[in-house]
C-alpha cells in the first residue's frame, strides 16, 4: 500500500512542475519577444529621428564638417557631460537589449526550467537574472561613452592626418581586429559558455534572487567576452547605424544558437578581416561600411 502510495505522491509534484515549467516557459518566451520587439521599436525611432548615424571614421561621402566623429544619432558633439552619458547609457541599453536577447534567450529558458525544478517561483528570480545580463551591457555603455567622446576630439581637431586620410585605416583595422579576435582562445571559451546553457547552469547555479542576480552577471560577462569586438565595429561605424545592428543581431545569433555556430565564428572571422584589408587599402569605399 504504501508503495503506490508514495509512487502517486512522486508523480503529483512532478506532474505539478511539468505544468509549472510550461507555464513559465511560455510566458517568458512571450515577454522576451515582446520586450525585443519594444526595444526594436524604441531603437528604430532613435535611428529614425535622432539624425544621421556618424562613426569613428565618419563618411567619405560626405563634406569633412559632417564628419561628427564616434558621434552616436542624437548625440552632438557638444563635449563631455552627465546627462550627455546618462541618455547614452539608456540608449545603449535598449539597442543592447535589442540586439542580444533573441541569443540570450535559451540561456534565460533554461534558467527557467531549473529554476522551476528547485523553486516554484519562477518569473521572480528569472527576470532578476535577465536584469542581471542586461546590467553587464550598461556598464559597457559607461566604457564606450568616453571612448565616443575621445573619438569626437579627434575628428574635431585632428593632428596631422584629415578625416578622409585615417577614417578608412581606422575603421579598417578596427574590423581586421573584430575578425581576428574570432580565432583567439578567449573568442573561444565564451562562445562555449554562451552555447552550453545547461553546461553553464550546472556549473554557475545559486540559489535566491542574489543568486539569480550574479548568474546573469556572468553570463553577461561572457556574453561581453564573446561579442566587445563585433560591438567595437558598430561604435567605429556608428553607434546607431541600422545595418550593423541588423547584421550584427543575425550574426551573433547564428554563432550562439546554430548548431554549426563554432564554424560559423571562424567563417565571421575569415570575412571580416578581408572587408577590414579591403577597407584600410581603399578597396571598398568607406561609404559602404560607415553608412
Amino acid at each position: 500500500m504504501s508503495g503506490p502510495a508514495s509512487n502517486h505522491a512522486q508523480r503529483v509534484p512532478d506532474q505539478g512542475v511539468i505544468a509549472l515549467l510550461g507555464q513559465a516557459r511560455l510566458s517568458l518566451l512571450v515577454s522576451l519577444v515582446l520586450l525585443t520587439v519594444g526595444a526594436w521599436g524604441l531603437t528604430l525611432y532613435q535611428t529614425l529621428t535622432m539624425g544621421p548615424p556618424t562613426g569613428m571614421a565618419g563618411d567619405d561621402a560626405l563634406p569633412l564638417d559632417h564628419m561628427d566623429g564616434m558621434a552616436m544619432a542624437g548625440m552632438h558633439a557638444s563635449g563631455w557631460s552627465l546627462m550627455g552619458a546618462a541618455v547614452f547609457v539608456v540608449v545603449w541599453t535598449v539597442m543592447m537589449a535589442a540586439m542580444m536577447l533573441p541569443a540570450a534567450a535559451p540561456m534565460i529558458l533554461t534558467f527557467a526550467q531549473a529554476q522551476a525544478r528547485r523553486n516554484r517561483a519562477v518569473v521572480v528570480p528569472t527576470w532578476v537574472f535577465v536584469a542581471g545580463y542586461l546590467l553587464v551591457w550598461l556598464v559597457a555603455g559607461l566604457v564606450v561613452y568616453p571612448l565616443i567622446q575621445i573619438g569626437q576630439d579627434m575628428t574635431a581637431h585632428p593632428a596631422t592626418m584629415s578625416p578622409a586620410e585615417w577614417a578608412p585605416l581606422a575603421l579598417g583595422s578596427v574590423v581586421i581586429v573584430a575578425g581576428s579576435y574570432q580565432f583567439t582562445p578567449l573568442k573561444r571559451l565564451c562562445l562555449r559558455h554562451c552555447r552550453s546553457p545547461l553546461a553553464f547552469v550546472a556549473l554557475h547555479w545559486r540559489e535566491g534572487k542574489v543568486g539569480a542576480l550574479r548568474m546573469g552577471v556572468r553570463h553577461g560577462l561572457y556574453c561581453l567576452g564573446c561579442c566587445w569586438a563585433l560591438f567595437g565595429i558598430l561604435v567605429a561605424a556608428g553607434v546607431m547605424n541600422l545595418g550593423w545592428m541588423l547584421l550584427l543581431t543575425l550574426l551573433i545569433f547564428a554563432e550562439k544558437a546554430l548548431p554549426l555556430g563554432q564554424r560559423f565564428s571562424s567563417g565571421i572571422g575569415l570575412v571580416l578581416v578581408t572587408v577590414g584589408l579591403a577597407v584600410a587599402g581603399g578597396v571598398v569605399p568607406l561609404s559602404w561600411i560607415a553608412t
